[in-house]
């Protein structure tokens, strides 16, 4: 919109005086509506006083030919000088303010301190320039700054098969949905404070009556924090998450794919013998994990799949399909609502549905899950394990281990 009303001004500016450019300021003021006079002042830089009188004169019908005959005008180059006439250093001086490369000292208190057009202004007058905050924003926009929030798009050392793994993942996905075999992407969520806390977001309640919660985010002793594990069927469009009580161990994530499967995996996909799994390479499931590997295994043996494993490459678990297709629209069901007890966690969880089908079951893993536990070199030994030729490290399977039974 701002854009909009400087180029209305700019064309126009030429032919119009000085009653005539008031009135048109006052004109657009009264068809924006509420903040209208800021918008003008802001983009064509008249004054606020001058928007004002403008809008006082359109409101009360002033502005026909009589009153401007009337109406004394000032000649061209009239009237107050504007602040950088008058101080042809002032330009120069808010830029070293802003800058911090300038003062040597990318550091240094004033780069944290004098940011805003308050303290810019403060920092001006110090200096012996006579500017006011309102000024300085003025100034600033003219000089092409706005207000800006951090944008996340550096993603730091990229590793040099990065795409090569993205394209291998997604030839083993499209192989095993081809061949009717399950494709789950598993992941960790944010551990929640579980107790009577804010929570982020807004929900709809009888005005002036918020839901109360703690002023300190201090854990409860008892309750503690409530630690969501999750497995998304790709094809499928549904998932379970464990809540877990305890650590977030790899003994507890594997334990999340075994109720899992247990629940959905099996029913759904009851000809199954094969299952892939797409994740990150760090946390409870990480691709150097000797207990992640060593769970998994158990889990083969007992389900009899065969259990292939794909890590995304280093830096790139934003691109894993839970986080964006299961987590986000958990966090939005339960925006603005306190997690009182595990209870209320594990139902949010489950209410969740989507326009698309999404659906989700959830359980309370009350089980405990000792911290530090070694494998050694000799289980490491016994596992069925087959690595991949590409990145081995990140693509391996784990085939389920005859039973002794079988073996005699």
């Amino acid at each position: 919109m701002v854009q909009s009303i400087r180029a209305r001004y700019e064309a126009l500016r030429p032919v119009l005086d000085e009653r005539s450019r008031r009135i048109w300021a006052g004109a657009e003021a009264r068809a924006i509506g509420r903040g209208g006079i800021a918008r003008v002042a802001e983009a064509t830089g008249i004054a606020r006083e001058t928007v004002r009188q403008g809008l006082r004169q359109v409101q009360a019908g002033e502005v026909g030919v009589a009153a401007a005959g009337s109406e004394r005008q000032r000649r061209p180059g009239g009237g107050r000088k504007k602040l950088t006439a008058r101080d042809p250093q002032l330009r120069a001086a808010l830029e070293r303010k802003l800058d911090p490369v300038t003062r040597g000292d990318p550091m240094g208190p004033l780069r944290w301190t004098c940011l805003s057009a308050e303290r810019l202004a403060q920092a001006l007058r110090a200096e012996g320039h006579a500017v006011s905050e309102r000024s300085v924003n003025r100034l600033l926009h003219e000089q092409g700054y706005s207000l800006q929030a951090n944008r996340k798009t550096l993603e730091g050392r990229q590793h040099p098969d990065r795409d090569a793994q993205f394209q291998y993942i997604e030839r083993r996905v499209q192989e095993f949905q081809g061949a009717g075999q399950p494709v789950v992407s598993v992941d960790s969520k944010k551990k929640e404070l579980v107790g009577r806390y804010r929570n982020g977001g807004r929900e709809w309640r009888p005005e002036g009556q918020p839901e109360e919660v703690q002023v300190h985010d201090f854990p409860d002793a008892e309750l503690g924090k409530a630690l969501p594990y999750g497995v998304y069927d790709l094809a499928a469009n549904s998932g379970w998450v464990s809540v877990g009580v305890d650590h977030d161990t790899s003994e507890f994530a594997v334990e999340t794919l075994r109720r899992w499967w247990r629940q959905m995996g099996a029913p759904a996909y009851p000809r199954a013998e094969r299952l892939l799994i797409t994740c990150d390479g760090g946390g409870s499931n990480s691709s150097r994990g000797r207990l992640w590997k060593l769970e998994l295994q158990g889990l083969a043996d007992e389900s009899g799949l065969r259990i292939s494993v794909c890590h995304f490459p280093p830096g790139t678990s934003k691109w894993n399909k839970i986080e964006h297709r299961m987590f986000c629209h958990i966090t939005q069901n339960w925006r603005g609502r306190p997690l009182v007890c595990r209870e209320v966690i594990v139902n949010l969880i489950g209410a969740v549905s989507t326009k698309e089908g999404l659906r989700i079951e959830s359980e309370l893993d009350e089980n405990r899950y000792e911290l530090g536990r070694k494998v050694t070199d000799a289980e490491l030994k016994r596992l069925s394990i087959e690595r991949a030729e590409f990145h081995g490290e990140w693509n391996y399977t784990l085939a389920p281990r005859p039973s002794k039974e079988e073996v005699i």
